[in-house]
């Protein structure tokens, strides 16, 4: 994701992981949240509504609600090199977070020193793999909706039409799994299982295309219509909480119905193939 202006850096661990994703300057964004028991931070200030034109980065962690302290070390990486937004107490950065659900029943969680770690990643010299268990994919696993528990992972695509890139990645954490709907094997008691409730797919769209933050909300919601399209089932239940961003760099005029499209095969395309 770097010819796009963007670091993306993982810290693993056994079980669990994080994964930021760095921008060279503050860009515009705006997310959309259909999983009814989202883990998230700094979400509501992306919606079109909300005064904040840019976000200095995005992390995306497992852990359910306690990895979203690792956000703290990103905001921490980013204050001591001067980025975000000015106030009189000193500088702000903007880290909207998404967890998804991995916990084991060990405790363990990212945490700030690995937010910081996974910042300290990104600045590698070459980027690292944005394929399989690690970072915030480390723990994803898929198929539980006909009583299996598959590996899954972090998955990325990246798609263009001329000039315009769209680049996807996601943490494949689903009830269902890439591929069609086989309803021979669809049974009510899998969704009155244990391991139902305890699934996410979180991710980010990023493209090159000049948005605004409207704009940017319409890729996002592009960008679960990718998911719906790659996985199966896909039900965003009321225990759920998948969740997409959507940001935009501003290096090419396009049409964001064009980005859109773009955005639907970029997450499909990313999460079938770990099929």
């Amino acid at each position: 994701m770097r010819d796009l202006g963007v670091r993306v850096g993982h810290w693993t661990g056994e079980h669990t992981g994080c994964t930021v994703l760095l921008f060279e300057e503050a860009v515009l964004a705006s997310g959309e949240v259909r999983g009814g028991a989202p883990a998230s931070r700094e979400i509501e200030l992306l919606d079109p509504l909300r005064s904040n034109a840019g976000i200095d980065a995005v992390l995306l962690t497992g852990g359910s609600a306690f990895g979203l302290a690792a956000a703290d070390g990103v905001m921490q990486w980013l204050a001591e090199r001067g980025r975000g937004v000015a106030t009189p107490g000193g500088t702000v950065p903007i880290v909207p977070a998404l967890g998804l659900y991995d916990l084991d029943g060990t405790g363990t969680a990212p945490a700030a020193a690995q937010g910081y770690e996974a910042c300290d990643a990104a600045m590698a010299p070459f980027e690292p793999a944005l394929d399989g268990p690690i970072g915030a994919g480390r723990g994803a696993t898929v198929g539980q909706w006909r009583g299996v528990t598959l590996p899954s992972g972090l998955r990325t695509a990246t798609v263009s039409a001329g000039p315009v890139v769209v680049a996807a990645l996601a943490a494949v954490n689903a009830f269902g799994e890439p591929g069609p709907l086989d309803r021979g094997l669809l049974r009510p008691e899998g969704f009155a299982s244990g391991t139902f409730g305890r699934n996410t797919t979180i991710g980010v769209v990023v493209t090159n295309a000049r948005l605004d933050k409207v704009e940017c909300a319409l890729v996002s919601q592009g960008a679960h219509d990718g998911l719906a399209k790659a996985v199966s089932p896909v039900i965003h239940t009321r225990m759920d909480g998948d969740a997409f961003i959507a940001a935009a760099t501003g290096a090419v005029p396009a049409n964001v119905d064009v980005v859109r499209a773009l955005a639907v095969e970029a997450v499909a395309e990313a999460i079938s193939s770990g099929a």
